[in-house]
């Protein structure tokens, strides 16, 4: 897939298969906010912008890593907002390289691997008070090698670790997360892996 296709979001939002009823509504949603005409690529839309997350695992499917998140005190995916760029694999990818240290990180595949919009509640960051507002997510799969070295970003995380598939579920302190995305994530992980 070349840049331009990965830029061409609407196309791949077209193109991708819902594993479950959570994916297919969330997809409905997000076509339909394109069609919005507002900008949602940078966080100037308050109310729901994009953001990309990585499910980062190690070459055999088996470990993920996970960062211990300052804001939701948990250990969670890593990712982060689009800031304005259009490619949200290139979004994905750097942000696992700036939040985990990782100098080598690349996709197991370039397509959409999962589709969330995620609900982020009024906070604190740097001193200055978020409003709450959508996540309008894109997940990607990515490939790291476990013994290759990490280390936290202070402003963002307080640690970074590989874990078990099944703990690193176990890790997140968030029921929706565990539940319904990190549990779906390994499921589907796992499909791919096996196929």
């Amino acid at each position: 897939m070349d840049e331009h296709s990965r830029c061409d979001l609407r196309t791949q939002l077209l193109d991708f298969v819902p594993f479950n009823e959570q994916e297919e509504k969330d997809r409905e949603k997000l076509l339909a906010w394109m069609d919005t005409g507002l900008d949602l690529y940078t966080r100037d839309n308050g109310f729901a912008h994009w953001t990309a997350s990585a499910w980062v695992t190690d070459p055999a499917g088996q470990k993920i890593l996970m960062a211990w998140h300052n804001i939701y005190r948990s250990w969670s995916w890593l990712g982060g907002h689009a800031d304005g760029e259009r490619d949200l694999l290139s979004v994905a990818m750097r942000e696992v390289r700036e939040e985990s240290g990782l100098l080598t990180v690349t996709p197991v595949s370039e397509k959409i691997f999962s589709l969330e919009i995620l609900t982020v509640d009024g906070h604190e960051k740097r001193g200055v008070y978020v409003p709450s507002h959508l996540h309008l997510n894109v997940t990607y799969l990515l490939e790291a090698d476990p013994a290759a070295p990490v280390r936290k970003k202070a402003d963002e995380n307080s640690g970074v670790a590989w874990f078990s598939k099944e703990g690193a579920v176990r890790a997140s302190t968030e029921p929706w997360f565990r539940e319904r995305i990190y549990s779906k994530l390994n499921e589907k992980m796992s499909a791919y892996f096996s196929g």
